[in-house]
């Protein structure tokens, strides 16, 4: 292991800083979207050490997958700009399409690289996750992983094809590997009409005993390929288009029968008031801050949106990117509108010299109500009751606020 190691580190800085590697190869060639690698030997005695792949990122880490002769995986981070002790051990929490945080321990093979062997059940995590989040020394990094199934199949592959015919009959290990549907950062693909891709989220949240998922119609448009679904802790779903209203901008979705939900969300049916309290939850800029959703409150400012749109309420909760589909809730728990945006602030304050703060805009129950009714969905209403701690309000909502991810086309995502 050690060796494989020392040569992994040697493969990955040759890639990262243009120096001599001392591992000899690659033999043979794995290349998945962005990912490139192949076979290597040990660099004492030649024998096979290693598979492995990595790709750069825009965030400035290149990222190392790799596996050696008896099977152990290993993750590999490296960047110019690290600047750690060689032999230094440090921890690595790793998180995979929002689910429960992992905790790798790594080593330093230089200044500029770190690597942690994984354990089995991180690796097949590894390979099915679209999203994972790296906290080292506080400091948070995403990668996009929709292309580490077919890599971690081609890895695998070139594994078993050298260990049987040896490093003289390496060859192309990525044809067993289905073609990744987007790279791990941005690429162009067929299934998007030549034009980049990219992993888009947004909020939703459950309307039924069913399984009907509310979220904001822009957060699906665009949407290339499965729509998921995540629970804070649990695995993700695909998630089913069953209609959507982009004039209103609201979409519904629909979740496996197999799903299983403790609760689902219920409307008020009674029209809030200006300055009453609400409390906005969400996945705001998911894997930049936390995998679990947030929680903001304030007041409704104005019952009417841009313009005197009545279909919208103005809220003083903050809300980023990410919050869009999400819940408004007022102070009993009950849900007053679906979250869908913000004031643009550079557009206001190119055109009046001042910065606005706290203009955000939710759709209000009335129009969600005749979406749902459209759609024939079983939905339920409640009346006001006695008022929650914010607390408790966000403790009831997290068996049915979901994360909703996909990969779009970046066209589409601009319209967000």
């Amino acid at each position: 292991m050690e060796m494989f190691k020392t040569t992994v580190v040697a493969c990955v800085l040759q890639m990262v800083l243009a120096g001599v590697a001392h591992a000899a190869g690659p033999f043979g060639t794995i290349r998945v979207g962005n990912w490139n690698g192949g076979a290597y030997s040990n660099d004492s005695t030649g024998a096979f050490s290693h598979c492995a792949a990595s790709t750069p990122y825009a965030n400035g880490v290149t990222l190392l997958v790799g596996q050696d002769a008896n099977s152990s995986w290993l993750l590999g981070f490296a960047n110019p700009a690290f600047r750690f002790k060689k032999g230094e051990n440090l921890t690595i929490d790793v998180t995979f399409d929002g689910q429960a945080e992992v905790r790798l321990f790594a080593t330093a093979f230089s200044e500029v690289m770190v690597s942690a062997v994984l354990p089995t059940n991180v690796a097949r995590a590894l390979q099915k996750a679209s999203l994972m989040v790296a906290v080292a020394r506080g400091t948070p990094f995403q990668f996009s992983l929709t292309s580490t199934a077919p890599l971690v199949a081609a890895i695998t592959n070139c594994v078993t094809r050298v260990k049987a015919d040896g490093l003289d009959k390496a060859g192309d290990f990525t044809k067993i590997a289905a073609k990744p549907q987007t790279a791990p950062d941005k690429q162009a693909s067929p299934a998007t009409g030549g034009k980049s891709a990219r992993t888009k989220s947004g909020t939703g949240f459950v309307v039924s005993a069913n399984g009907h998922v509310v979220t904001n119609n822009h957060v699906i448009d665009g949407c290339v390929g499965d729509i998921k679904g995540n629970l804070t802790g649990e695995a993700s779903m695909a998630l089913r288009v069953v209609s959507s209203d982009a004039n209103n901008d609201l979409a519904l979705l629909q979740a496996p029968s197999t799903a299983a939900f403790k609760d689902f969300a219920r409307i008020r049916d009674r029209s809030i008031r200006s300055g009453d309290s609400v409390i906005a939850i969400g996945f705001p800029y998911h894997g930049m801050l936390t995998s679990d959703f947030t929680v903001t409150t304030g007041i409704v400012s104005s019952l009417s949106g841009m313009r005197n749109d009545t279909r919208f309420l103005q809220i003083s909760a903050p809300v980023q990117p990410g919050n869009s589909g999400g819940p408004l809730f007022d102070a009993t728990g009950q849900i007053v509108g679906v979250v869908t945006g913000k004031v643009d602030a550079l557009r206001i304050a190119v055109a009046t010299g001042n910065i606005p703060e706290n203009i955000n805009f939710a759709i209000k129950t009335g129009v969600l109500r005749d979406f749902l009714d459209n759609s024939v969905v079983p939905y339920q209403t409640a009346e006001p009751k006695a008022e929650l701690k914010t607390t408790d309000i966000a403790g009831n909502a997290r068996p049915y606020t979901m994360l909703i991810s996909c990969n779009a086309t970046e066209q589409a995502d601009a319209k967000r």
